[in-house]
């Protein structure tokens, strides 16, 4: 199970080969917002070179957007590299963009950023657009500017779509967007908090000083543990819907939700 995704920018190899020894579950290579211009093309050969071989963990890409001078070549340069676990395709605002994608990388993951209103309004259509599509997730910091949108809580809609729009088409529950102070991991920590409530798992960084506590946000605690394995126990004993000691009601989907607690909680941490 994925909880930490570090991004690094593709046009610093150095970081990349750091980010891939930081304990992330996964790396997110960027061709796209961390990359001048002027260093598109550096990149996109650095990160084609990194991907020749097999990686210690998952590397996904970002590409740059599909409509833009550099979008095209990314997909043709990293499509059939044996080192790639995914693509991540920015700025998708219609499932038109993801069948084109799927199209030309022949069956590689492909995960798609949502970052405008049209967006997260097309969501579930997105989420269903092809069976290369393995996850969905927003772009926070391009929608906030596209709604206008400052106070944390403007974005509770948004976040619950996604969310939503996910678990509809059969997908994981997306990862939640960066956070972008990288110094203040306490407002991190209650952000992730706030992230697990709404339905996400995991979320990605930016520094792996935000790795850990991200990690610490998304395990279960001791009880949540604890009641899981009550549960469990209880179903294996008495199968079918049960009432537990203390009144909770047991059916399917609640002793479902136990064993995926216990299955994250049994992951190795890198931390």
């Amino acid at each position: 199970m994925i909880l930490t995704w570090l991004y690094a920018p593709g046009d610093r190899p150095e970081v990349v080969a750091k980010a891939l020894d930081s304990g992330a579950d996964a790396v997110i290579v960027d061709l796209e917002d961390a990359v001048p211009v002027s260093r598109k093309e550096y990149a996109r050969a650095a990160t084609a070179e990194r991907l020749g071989e097999r990686q210690p963990v998952p590397v996904h890409v970002r590409v740059n957007p599909l409509d833009s001078p550099w979008g095209g070549a990314d997909l043709a340069a990293l499509g059939g590299l044996h080192g790639l676990a995914g693509l991540r395709l920015p700025k998708i605002s219609a499932p038109e963009q993801v069948v084109a994608a799927a199209d030309r990388t022949g069956g590689v993951c492909l995960h798609a950023l949502l970052e405008s209103a049209l967006g997260v309004e097309r969501a579930y259509e997105i989420a269903r657009a092809h069976p290369a599509l393995r996850g969905l997730s927003l772009g926070e910091a391009d929608l906030r500017a596209d709604l206008g949108v400052s106070a944390e809580a403007g974005l509770d809609w948004p976040r619950s779509r996604v969310v939503v729009a996910a678990r509809a088409a059969g997908l994981a529950p997306p990862a939640q967007s960066v956070f972008p102070d990288i110094r203040d991991l306490e407002a991190l920590a209650v952000s992730c908090a706030r992230g697990r409530s709404l339905g996400f798992l995991g979320r990605a960084a930016i520094h792996p000083r935000q790795l850990p506590v991200i990690e610490r946000a998304y395990l279960p605690a001791p009880a949540e543990v604890a009641a899981a394995e009550e549960i469990v126990t209880a179903a294996r004993a008495t199968p079918g819907a049960l009432a537990l000691p203390d009144g909770r009601f047991v059916d399917p989907a609640v002793v479902a939700a136990a064993h995926r607690t216990l299955a994250l909680a049994a992951r190795t941490s890198p931390h």
